[in-house]
């Protein structure tokens, strides 16, 4: 990886969903602009704010996707990750920061 760049890691689920109450949404269903989290996988040396591990939320609609060994990912710079939540740390920490 160079510079500002982060290799993105995100599970694919382009079929249906289910929401938080529990009901199905089908692929076809239209959403406006929606937001999507992924793993972070690698980053470049110029990186600051995003580690290994994270994970990031980026605009799908602003992704550059990568094929590597059958797999797909996301590369991004980091000014266009828009949040990012660490793995759970300590008690006084929420795991979010922007």
């Amino acid at each position: 990886m160079l510079h500002d760049r982060v290799l993105l890691f995100r599970e694919e689920s382009d079929g249906e969903r289910q929401s938080g109450g529990g009901l199905l949404i089908p692929a076809t269903a239209s959403l406006g602009k929606r937001l999507a989290w992924a793993t972070v996988v690698a980053t470049g040396q110029h990186v600051r704010q995003v580690t290994l591990g994270d994970r990031a939320l980026y605009d799908p609609q602003e992704q550059a996707d990568v094929e590597l060994d059958g797999k797909t990912y996301v590369l991004l710079r980091e000014r266009d990750v828009h949040a990012v939540g660490a793995p759970k740390g300590e008690a006084d920490q929420t795991g979010l920061y922007l």
